[in-house]
């Protein structure tokens, strides 16, 4: 299957394309739409004629997602009878419920078929006898649309190995061949998604397997490749728009979150220069306190002479501040900061960054590169990140969505 493109940033499109149906179902639809519009007769749907529709539908699905929920399963249903109101149910209620009913098992028949024929999406949850049925299920949960996909036409497992281990001689080089790099990276990508997303492995052996996915342009590509969504002109955009309002949120709200807030509004206002990339900076660091979770977590500071595995032990991730050693300590004020470093399972991925905005959009870049769960201390900021900034999925929990509406008030 080829991998999936979508122009716009919604992983479930709004409202869902009605596919075409064949010539004879669209002639007998055309046809009973306006009876129904005359006289309100329902048509009478043929086996034949239902499993046409229900089969057509089913592949435009599958075009977004290999799990989709009941939810956007209904509001297909509820799309079809819109377009074809003749299909509507007899009974009362939605009008649709006998068709997302439909769907729900024909989906579920449809990710058989693409099991058996080898679809690596569904596959990698195909249960192997001696082992635990009841593992997590491997699928998209955070809106990607190229979450797992097949090996590409010409391609197989063994050339994709070669394509590889060129990557690998080629990231060996002191000055790499960028073009050379993206274009086996692009190749190689449904390897790389099996390798992570089947077999799991830590951080450190994905750094050793995979050295050139931790390149800042490559995190931006593979997010691209994994989401259909721009990963760096989306968050920068976003943060634009956003830090502003989010400062103001901050201010008229500080007294109800201890010092921790009125401490980063303190700093920014002592700010004399580079001013607005201080407020995008304090936009993002303090979401975890808006949020009420650890900021300690998830931003963490040391000095250039103190770069060491104890500032890194227990870290799951976070954004390390790298500070000049000149007499200050590691969180003072004034401390002047040289770099910033993304931390991964203990090992920092990436480092030399020029701010703490790209440092983060590379971690959150990261996680969706790597398969990687937001840690349970920072869900609601991570969510925030993904939801708010990048637009990835609507759904959003109630203490996300209260920080939206508030922020967008202000």
């Amino acid at each position: 299957m080829p991998l999936r493109r979508h122009e716009n940033s919604e992983q479930w499109p709004s409202p869902f394309p009605i596919p075409q149906f064949s010539y004879d179902v669209e002639l007998r639809l055309v046809k009973g739409n306006e009876v129904y519009r005359q006289n309100g007769t329902l048509l009478d749907v043929s086996r034949e004629m239902k499993s046409n529709i229900l089969n057509a539908i089913c592949k435009s699905v599958f075009s977004y997602k290999a799990y989709p929920t009941k939810n956007e399963l209904a509001l297909v249903a509820a799309e079809l009878v819109k377009k074809h109101p003749c299909l509507k149910d007899p009974s009362m209620g939605t009008c649709y419920d006998s068709w997302t009913m439909s769907l729900f098992y024909k989906v579920g028949n449809y990710r058989h078929k693409l099991k058996e024929a080898g679809c690596s999406e569904v596959s990698v949850n195909r249960r192997t006898p001696g082992k635990d049925g009841g593992k997590r299920l491997k699928r998209a949960k955070r809106c990607e649309v190229n979450f797992l996909p097949d090996i590409p036409a010409g391609q197989c497992q063994a050339s994709l190995q070669l394509e590889k281990a060129a990557l690998m001689e080629e990231m060996k080089k002191r000055h790499h061949n960028s073009t050379f790099i993206s274009a086996k990276m692009e190749m190689t990508f449904s390897l790389r998604r099996k390798e992570i997303v089947d077999e799991e492995p830590l951080v450190a052996d994905v750094l050793t397997q995979w050295p050139a996915l931790f390149l800042e342009e490559q995190v931006y590509l593979e997010f691209y490749r994994i989401t259909g969504v721009p990963l760096k002109d989306t968050f920068f955009s976003s943060l634009d728009e956003y830090a502003p309002k989010i400062i103001k949120l901050y201010r008229s709200r500080s007294g109800a979150f201890g010092e921790d807030l009125k401490s980063l509004l303190d700093k920014l206002d002592q700010k004399t220069t580079n001013v607005v990339l201080h407020r995008k900076t304090t936009a993002l660091q303090g979401l975890p306190v808006f949020m009420r979770e650890n900021t300690n977590s998830l931003f963490k500071s040391c000095l250039d002479t103190d770069v060491e595995d104890s500032n890194l032990r227990g870290t799951q991730m976070g954004i390390l501040s790298v500070i000049e050693d000149d007499g200050a300590t590691a969180d003072t004020v004034n401390g002047n900061v040289r770099c910033f470093s993304v931390i991964i399972e203990e090992h920092i991925v990436v480092d030399d960054l020029p701010d703490l905005p790209t440092a983060l959009a590379l971690l959150f870049g990261l996680i969706y590169a790597l398969n990687l769960k937001y840690p349970d201390e920072l869900k609601y900021t991570f969510e925030t990140l993904q939801k708010v900034f990048m637009h990835l999925d609507t759904n959003l929990s109630a203490r996300v969505l209260s920080f939206r509406n508030k922020m967008l008030r202000m």
